[in-house]
């Protein structure tokens, strides 16, 4: 439970760490002034910037291969399949999705103003780094598996059965608004975006900065919830667990101490046997080791017990000596 919990709060330690890290991040507009603003920058260069632009490729353009007209910088084409897994555990069959193939193709690109005419562009390097790359899935189709009479009794033995093949394209839109969120920094006469050296994370998103930003913080808010609800139950099984030592403890000391009282109870008699001769020893009670033995035990006829004892003793009473069960008792009056 504590290691648990130290792991749910250093995942929350990350978390903040990240949504500090952009609300502090600078937030520079794609415009005229940007060259100039990293000109003055220390070393030419904003460790952490939000910049806004649209994509626009350099040189040529990634055309889709089902849609006409789809014209992209980044597309990603995947092969997924879609299974039924029998588990012998809950008896039920359970979906079961696997990547058999995925390529990713990309170009370089550009973010420019939406504005047309501004003469600025920014070069966004390593945009599969990106911690949230916005794809936007431009063809999609299920391919079902055609299964005959002998397939599908092997694929109740074998406890698989395909239910098809997915076929899914991805695609960056030449046109995308998106926000990077990253190094912004002037090399020669390029502007470039690119993962930061902080180790930050690297955005490239849909969403304008603020949703980005508020989904950071709702990640957060979970995660501290989290930290606090797992901190609780780490308090209380460590105050369970404390309390029952307390209890062995006390236990362990209580039963010390009646040894203790038991010894030192046998140390005495000891003293008054030699002071009387050994008779009070003889006559003595075996289970206060104090009284006379004043009890016959029927049936077994044991001499062992005072009155004090015998009414002490459990339910069903057993014989302290022999543990047969007692019947009834005699009284032994000594003369």
């Amino acid at each position: 439970s504590t290691a648990l919990t130290a792991l749910v709060y250093s995942i929350y330690r990350q978390k903040a760490r990240v949504a500090r890290g952009l609300e502090g991040a600078r937030r520079v507009r794609l415009d005229g002034d940007l060259r100039a603003v990293l000109l003055e920058a220390p070393g030419r260069c904003v460790p952490y910037a939000v910049i806004e632009g649209v994509v626009r490729s350099v040189k040529e353009t990634l055309s889709s291969q089902f849609v006409e007209n789809c014209k992209g910088v980044v597309q990603r084409l995947t092969l997924q399949e879609h299974k039924m897994v029998w588990n012998r555990t809950t008896h039920l069959w359970n979906d079961y999705e696997k990547i058999i193939h995925q390529r990713t193709n990309t170009t370089p690109f550009d973010l420019v103003p939406q504005e047309e005419g501004a003469g600025v562009t920014v070069r966004v390097m390593k945009p599969l780094d990106a911690a949230e790359l916005s794809l936007e899935t431009v063809y999609e189709k299920f391919h079902p598996s055609v299964q005959s009479f002998t397939d599908v009794i092997g694929h109740y033995i074998s406890g698989e059965r395909p239910k098809g093949i997915q076929e899914t394209e991805q695609m960056l839109k030449v046109g995308t608004a998106l926000t990077g969120v990253g190094e912004l920094v002037l090399d020669n006469a390029t502007i470039k975006l690119q993962p930061p050296k902080q180790g930050m994370p690297y955005y490239l998103s849909g969403v304008d900065f603020d949703s980005l930003l508020q989904k950071q913080e709702s990640n957060v808010r979970f995660w501290k919830i989290l930290t606090v609800v797992f901190s609780f139950a780490t308090c209380a099984v460590l105050f369970f667990i404390l309390r029952k030592q307390y209890r062995h403890h006390r236990e362990r000391r209580h039963l010390k101490q009646m040894q203790d009282e038991f010894r030192q109870a046998q140390e005495r008699l000891m003293r008054e046997m030699n002071a009387e001769g050994g008779e009070t020893f003889k006559n003595a009670c075996v289970i206060c080791l104090s009284n006379t033995k004043s009890c016959v035990f029927l049936e077994c006829g044991h001499v062992c017990s005072c009155n004090e004892c015998y009414r002490a003793l459990p339910e069903p009473k057993r014989c302290p000596i022999c543990r047969q069960a007692i019947s009834r008792v005699v009284s032994l009056y000594n003369s």
